[in-house]
Order: C-alpha cells, then structure tokens, then sequence
C-alpha cells in the first residue's frame, strides 16, 4: 500500500483503484476511513482512483497532535499527497465532509486543481450548516418507506438535541435513496470506519473564514461540478446549489432518488455523470442547474 509523509511527519496511506488518469479522493465522515467509497459506483473503470485515509482513519497514523485533525489544518496532507504522485494539477473529487477540505485545498491552490467534484457537500466552510428544518422537510419526502414511522422520532431527537433519546442506528435509511441489503450493509460498516475524535475536531469552527474562501473561490478557473442527492437533508439540493454559486462558473446536478452517498444508490448513474465531467473539454450536454426537486 502507498505511504507517504505529512509534512509533520504523520504517515498517511492512499489506497489506488483503477487506471487511467489519476483522480485524488477525500473521503468524509467527517473522520472516516476511504474504505467507505468502494470503487465509488464504477468511477474505477473511468479513472484511477487514488483513495485518501485522512489522518487518524484507516491505514493512515495517528497524529501526534490532535488538533490537526481541523479541516483547514488538513489542507497541507493534500498538497503533500500531490507532491507524492508526482502531479503537476489535480483532478479532485470530495465526498460530504472531504468537500469542504477540498474548497480550502482549492482556494489555497487553485493553480494546482484542474477539475474539482463536489459530492453532496454541505458547505460548512463557507459558513452555512444544514439546518434542522432543512433536514425535516428533506425527511418528509419519505413518509411513505416502511421503515419511516420507527426512524422519524430518532431524528426529531437528534434535530432536537435529545441526543440521549437517539438510537442512531434508527437514522441510517435517511441517508440512502434505498434502503436496501446493499445499504445496510454499507451503513453497518461506518462504525468500524470512524475516528470520533477526528469528526469531532474536523469541523472545528476556527477552521474556516467564509468571507475569505468566497472571495478566493470566486476567483477560481478550474471546472467544477456540484452533485446533490435528491433525497438528501444535508445537504438538500438546494443547499449544495449554494456551493455551486460560490464558483464563477460551476455545473450543478441532482441525481434522481440518491441520498447522501448516491454512488450507493445508483453506481452507474453516478460513475456516468461524474465520468462525462471529468472527460468533457467543454461544459456536459444537458449540464448546468438543475430543477429542485418538488418539495425542496
């Protein structure tokens, strides 16, 4: 397995899947292992797939300082995974959480970022968090899945801060377009996958500085898409449409009945969607914003 070192010296590993031209994944959580994202629907046999443990996750080490488990203090772990591969720029994918160091990764280096995939991001780092509301209309969507009578009074705790009254296994289907063997089994596994401490530490607040990233990301020339779940609360689709307006020229995409990891739900559909973007010299045929979903 790859190894290389942070310039603090904390041993990270990638994992690499696929061929073809390199595409540098950071996984979410926030605090979660790349094992997460599989082969991420069949993006592998598009490109090859370089998987990133953050620090502290999967096969990566601990660091000493636990304080570098901040997003903003995370951004140097990329710039030294791309000195690593030898790349002049990267084509960048981030997952959830893994979005938001992606925007701080773009706008300290946006010389060094070709193409940049936003999957499902709220944009925490630009100062706006999905709101309990939000959440709520999201979950009202699925009021006719079997499992939605006994899984919504977990999410009125958690939306309401009665953490002690949330089994949070109960929680799991909202964040799936399907739930279905392949998602549970998927869901299962994050428990074993998560590092508490660095979700914890991950979206400290000091992290991030919105007015700064919005004018830097402003000023961003590489293409990027945005690509929401339509079943997701967090971020809805209209609340990753605000990421998609923080750029000067972003395509922006909803992926018909995909929750929060919409590779799950509909691999082909979303290996498709983000393979035609990463291959297009010009904008993808049909690109651009996307309806909301009735409802959002």
């Amino acid at each position: 397995m790859p190894y290389f070192d942070a310039p603090d010296g904390t041993r990270l590993a990638h994992h690499v899947r696929g061929e073809g031209e390199p595409l540098v994944v950071l996984p979410g959580g926030p605090g979660r292992a790349s094992a997460y994202l599989g082969d991420l629907g069949g993006l592998a046999a598009h490109r090859r797939l370089i998987l990133l443990d953050a620090r502290g996750t999967g096969d990566s080490a601990t660091p000493a300082d636990p304080d570098t488990y901040r997003c903003d203090r995370q951004v140097a772990d990329v710039e030294a995974l791309r000195v690593h591969l030898g790349l002049e720029r990267l084509d960048l994918l981030g997952h959830s959480a893994g979005g938001s160091l992606a925007l701080l990764y773009a706008a300290r280096y946006p010389e060094r970022v070709a193409r940049l995939v936003l999957v499902t991001v709220v944009p925490w780092a630009l100062g706006r968090p999905a709101t309990a509301g939000e959440r709520f209309a999201a979950a009202r969507s699925r009021e006719q899945e079997p499992w939605f009578a006994a899984a919504h009074p977990h999410l009125e705790a958690w939306l309401t801060g009665d953490g002690a009254a949330v089994d949070w296994d109960a929680l799991d289907p909202f964040f799936y377009g399907r739930w279905d063997d392949t998602a549970r089994a998927h869901a299962v596994a994050a428990q074993a996958q998560t590092n508490e401490e660095a979700a914890d530490r991950f979206h400290d607040p000091a992290a991030y500085d919105p007015p700064a990233l919005r004018a830097a990301l402003a000023r961003f020339t590489g293409r990027v898409l945005v690509l929401a779940g339509e079943h997701d609360g967090g971020p809805t689709p209209a609340l990753a449409r605000t990421v998609a307006d923080a750029f000067p020229d972003a395509e922006f995409t909803v992926q018909p009945g995909a929750g929060h990891y919409p590779w799950v739900d509909d691999g082909p559909w979303f290996a498709a969607r983000t393979a035609a973007f990463l291959d297009a010299g010009e904008r993808a045929p049909g690109a651009g914003p996307a309806p909301h979903p009735p409802g959002r």
